[in-house]
């Protein structure tokens, strides 16, 4: 995106992949058909040490223009939820509209390249040496990513490329990822495996609602992975397993309606039968519903809105979607993501202290940062 749009600026432009081939992220993501924004993208939907920092870029290239793009290159598309939009067909045609883009603007790529070493040229810009030689720039653009993912090639070299030029690196961390549990709290859900179900993720004042899965090694699913970003050891997090829903309420209800049924029975109405089964196996007694007093009934329903996972951990960067975390933006413009003292040295997308929810935002900051910087570089 920056290149691109560089490139159609007039400049002369170079980008340097380490990759043997351009956008595999792109390629991965959305199940291979690429949530490529999200129409409902605004600066809450993003955790920054400055939640300010990307309002500007934000502001200035947004979904629609995007979507103009995809529409001109007749890419067919959907809204799947929550405004995330997918290409109808393949994520490689993402990858092929901004291949495109910058052949139509002269740009050129050299993928499977290296940089070895940057250093500043006296009076302006910067000398590369790479795999493919030496090359000098005027503005050197840094979007290397974070560390989610390294099967795929991630490393920190942005990272140590900014504290090179006396940036400081906001602490990182995996985000969007799922949770580990261990002992007796895995033990409880580890052969529910494959279960899942609608609930309510909350950690602090962060909350998010949508479906959670149980895996063999913990909990993941969308509001697992939304949460992930906002947990760390020694939060607590809570489930609402019954969102939307007075449980109380639904409880006294079905006691006064089916009072012969046990609550196992109850229970699989609304949730997965093997979970309904485990709840009365583990944490509730079974029994016929009109065995329970109300105050018993009431301690069940406070439970339910407000489960407590214990989480070990996270998956760690390996399965993370993103990189929490990263170039602190007190150093950059938040108009052009220049360097405020490193002139003509940008940083970009997710290399910086700028990490999106789950749902297309991620790349929305990468088209708008990089458009940012492409007008300015």
């Amino acid at each position: 995106m920056c290149a691109l749009t560089a490139g159609q600026r007039g400049r002369r432009v170079l980008v340097i992949e380490h990759a043997n081939r351009c956008g595999k992220k792109i390629l991965m993501s959305g199940g291979g058909r690429c949530n490529f924004t999200n129409t409902g993208t605004t600066p809450a939907n993003f955790l920054s040490a400055n939640p300010h920092f990307c309002k500007s870029a934000l502001a200035r290239y947004m979904p629609a223009q995007f979507i103009t793009m995809v529409e001109r290159h007749e890419i067919s598309w959907h809204e799947k939820e929550l405004g995330q939009l997918f290409c109808d067909d393949s994520s490689k045609q993402i990858v092929k509209m901004l291949l495109d883009e910058c052949a139509d603007a002269g740009v050129r790529i050299e993928t499977n390249t290296k940089v070895e070493s940057v250093h500043v040229v006296d009076g302006s810009g910067y000398r590369l040496l790479t795999t493919i030689g030496e090359i000098t720039c005027e503005s050197l653009v840094v979007a290397s990513g974070g560390l989610s993912i390294p099967s795929m090639g991630a490393t920190g070299f942005g990272y140590e490329l900014a504290r090179q030029f006396g940036h400081v690196v906001v602490p990182t961390r995996a985000g969007l990822v799922p949770l580990t549990l261990t002992g007796t709290h895995q033990e409880h859900y580890a052969d529910l495996a494959g279960v899942a179900f609608q609930v309510s993720a909350r950690c602090g004042k962060a909350r998010f609602d949508n479906a959670m899965l149980i895996t063999h090694r913990g909990l993941s699913g969308p509001s697992i992975l939304q949460i992930s970003s906002y947990w760390e050891p020694g939060k607590e997090l809570l489930l609402d397993l019954l969102p939307e829903t007075d449980i109380e309420a639904w409880l006294f209800e079905r006691q006064q309606t089916q009072p012969a049924t046990e609550l196992k029975t109850i229970l699989a109405d609304v949730f997965p039968k093997r979970f309904a089964q485990r709840l009365c196996e583990v944490w509730f007694e079974n029994k016929p519903l009109r065995q329970f007093r109300h105050a018993e009934l009431r301690t069940i329903a406070r439970q339910l809105a407000h489960w407590p996972i214990i989480a070990s951990g996270t998956e760690g960067y390996r399965t993370a979607e993103v990189t929490l975390g990263g170039v602190d933006t007190d150093g950059l413009s938040s108009s052009t993501m220049e360097s405020k003292t490193n002139r003509g040295l940008y940083f970009i997308g997710e290399v910086v202290d700028v990490t999106g929810h789950l749902g297309g935002y991620n790349f929305q900051w990468a088209w708008a940062s990089g458009h940012a910087a492409g007008m300015a570089a």
